[in-house]
């Protein structure tokens, strides 16, 4: 099972200027997505709302969006860590994990693109999306 961490970031509207910002500062890969027929990712185009924003290279991962109406951040609520991996029992038993004591935000939900998402604030405050990927 391959798993790893990486910071997620709500842009709040700015994550293609943020993301091309951190582009041209750290090399990589690029990659934006917004939400087409039925929710599915499809690649941005300009002027887009960002709905998911990968930036990887060699030892570094960045996601980010233009963050979800339905949950603005207030200061300091802006970041998270994401976990994101591909065993779905893995990522299960690391939600209930998390969330012991915090609060859900989205269970475990499956996604248009194939693999599933959550988001919770885990006993500590911490905000954290995890991510299982597709097969």
């Amino acid at each position: 099972m391959k798993q790893h961490v990486a910071p997620y970031i709500n842009f709040q509207g700015r994550a293609r200027e943020a993301m091309e910002l951190y582009h041209s500062v750290l090399g990589g890969k690029l990659e934006l997505y917004a939400a087409g027929e039925h929710g599915a990712p499809r690649p941005a185009e300009p002027g887009d709302t960002i709905q998911h924003a990968r930036l990887s290279g060699d030892g570094f991962l960045v996601i980010g969006s233009d963050g979800h109406p339905s949950y603005p951040p207030t200061s300091g609520d802006n970041i998270a860590i994401a976990l994101v991996g591909s065993d779905r029992a893995a990522m299960q038993a690391s939600f209930e994990k998390l969330s012991e004591g915090g609060k859900v935000k989205m269970p475990l939900t499956e996604g248009p693109w194939g693999g599933a998402a959550a988001w919770l604030t885990d006993r500590f405050g911490i905000n954290w999306n995890l991510d299982l990927e597709p097969e």
